[in-house]
């Protein structure tokens, strides 16, 4: 699908797993991969995306660090 045709609300999907599909998929040989390695794979990956990856426009950050310094968190 071309980029251009998306709709804005599918945008961040195809980013992200694009990234997740050059992060952690094509690097790995998944032969001999259970269906349940696979998807705590996914998990881990999906968890440490979203609470400990750093992230320039966060100020260098990761987002759970990020939200405690602008005491979202308890």
């Amino acid at each position: 699908m071309i980029a251009s045709r998306l709709a804005p609300t599918e945008r961040p999907r195809y980013g992200f797993f694009g990234r997740m599909k050059t992060e952690m998929f094509y690097p790995r040989d998944w032969q001999g991969i259970t269906l349940e390695q696979f998807i705590q794979s996914v998990d881990v990956y999906i968890r440490w995306y979203n609470e400990k990856r750093i992230k320039v426009s966060l100020g260098s950050l990761s987002p759970i660090q990020y939200r405690k310094s602008l005491e979202f968190t308890a």
